[in-house]
C-alpha cells in the first residue's frame, strides 16, 4: 500500500509539472502574438499552483509594461530579481520601465560597504549564502581530518592553512548570510500602485501631507500600525501611507 501511494504522488508530481509547463508554453506563445492579458492569465494560473519562478515574474513584467501598466511591470520585474539577484534581462528591464514613472528620487550618496553590498553581495539570495556555508563548513571538516590524520609535517602545514583560510571564509560567509536574513526581515520593500497617494507625517487620515508619491515609486516599509505603514524612501524621506496603496515586492 505504501509503495502504491509513492508511486501516485510521484506520478502526480510529473503530471502536475507536464501541466504547468504547457501553460508556460502557451503563456509565451500569447505573449509573442501580442495578446498580453490572456498570456497574464495563464502566467497567473502558474503562480496560483505554487510554481513560481524569477522566469515566470519577468515574463508577467514584460506583458504588463507591453499593456503600459507601469506599477504592475515594477512590481513583477522587482520579485523576480528578488528570487534570483542574478537575473540580468529583469534588471535591464526594470531600469527601462522605471522611466515611466513620475517620481524622480535621488539616492543618497553610498559608503564603500553599501556599494559592496549593492553591486556584489546581494546578488546572491541569503539561502545561497546559507548553502555556500554549509558546504565551507563541510570542506573544513575535511581538511581538519587531512590535517589530523596524515604523518608527514609538510602536508600537516598545508591542511592546517588551508583549514584556517577556509574557516576565515566560513566565518565571512555566515556574517554576509546573517546580515542579508536580517536586513530582509527588518525591511519591506514595495510598490505604490494607486496613480498618487499623499504621504503623512502621522498614521491618521487627518494628519499633514508632506509629500506624494505616484504609481510605481519604490519604498521601504519599516513599521506598520493597523491599516498604516511607515515608509522611507532612498533619499531618507520617511512619512505614512495606508496599506492599500502598495504591495510588498517579496509576498509570495
Amino acid at each position: 500500500m505504501k509503495n502504491i501511494i509513492i508511486l501516485l504522488i510521484f506520478v502526480s508530481n510529473i503530471v502536475s509539472a507536464q501541466t504547468v509547463d504547457a501553460l508556460f508554453e502557451e503563456a509565451n506563445s500569447l505573449y509573442k502574438s501580442e495578446k498580453y492579458q490572456q498570456a497574464i492569465n495563464k502566467y497567473k494560473e502558474i503562480e496560483s499552483s505554487g510554481n513560481i519562478s524569477s522566469e515566470l515574474y519577468f515574463n508577467l513584467g514584460n506583458c504588463y509594461y507591453k499593456l503600459h501598466e507601469v506599477a504592475p511591470s515594477i512590481y513583477n520585474y522587482e520579485k523576480a530579481l528578488f528570487l534570483d539577484p542574478s537575473n540580468e534581462d529583469a534588471g535591464v528591464n526594470l531600469i527601462i520601465a522605471k522611466k515611466l514613472t513620475l517620481d524622480r528620487i535621488e539616492e543618497l550618496p553610498e559608503t564603500l560597504f553599501q556599494k559592496l553590498n549593492k553591486n556584489y553581495l546581494k546578488k546572491l539570495h541569503y539561502n545561497t549564502w546559507a548553502i555556500l556555508a554549509v558546504v565551507l563548513s563541510v570542506l573544513m571538516g575535511i581538511f581538519f581530518l587531512l590535517f589530523y590524520f596524515s604523518d608527514s609535517s609538510r602536508t600537516k602545514r598545508l591542511y592546517f592553512i588551508i583549514s584556517f583560510f577556509n574557516l576565515f571564509l566560513l566565518s565571512s560567509v555566515l556574517l554576509i548570510a546573517y546580515h542579508q536574513f536580517t536586513q530582509s526581515e527588518s525591511t519591506k520593500e514595495a510598490i505604490v500602485f494607486v496613480t498618487e497617494v499623499s504621504i503623512k507625517n502621522e498614521p491618521t487620515a487627518n494628519s499633514d501631507e508632506i509629500f506624494t508619491l505616484h504609481e510605481g515609486a519604490k519604498v521601504m516599509v519599516i513599521d506598520t500600525v493597523d491599516e498604516w505603514n511607515k515608509i522611507k524612501l532612498v533619499d531618507s524621506k520617511i512619512g505614512w501611507l495606508r496599506t492599500k496603496n502598495i504591495k510588498i515586492i517579496d509576498n509570495f
